[in-house]
């Protein structure tokens, strides 16, 4: 016996919530990897510039760690 296939289309509006819902996902990640960036520039900024070189980074790498 053969199965067959059922399709239906999506009910309305689903497409244009799923899109939402997508766009809304990728802001909010933008946003928490922003904050992560941030809030490690903040840390790496309070360290000495002698515990900064120990573990191999100058005061610029973090300044310019934001546009990575």
């Amino acid at each position: 016996m053969a199965l067959a296939t059922y399709t239906r289309p999506a009910p309305f509006g689903a497409i244009t919530t799923l899109n939402v819902v997508t766009r809304f996902e990728t802001l909010l990640n933008a946003v928490s990897e922003w904050n992560t960036t941030r809030k490690t520039q903040n840390a790496l900024t309070a360290l000495s510039d002698r515990s900064l070189d120990d573990i191999g980074l100058t005061r610029g790498d973090v300044m310019n760690m934001a546009r990575f």
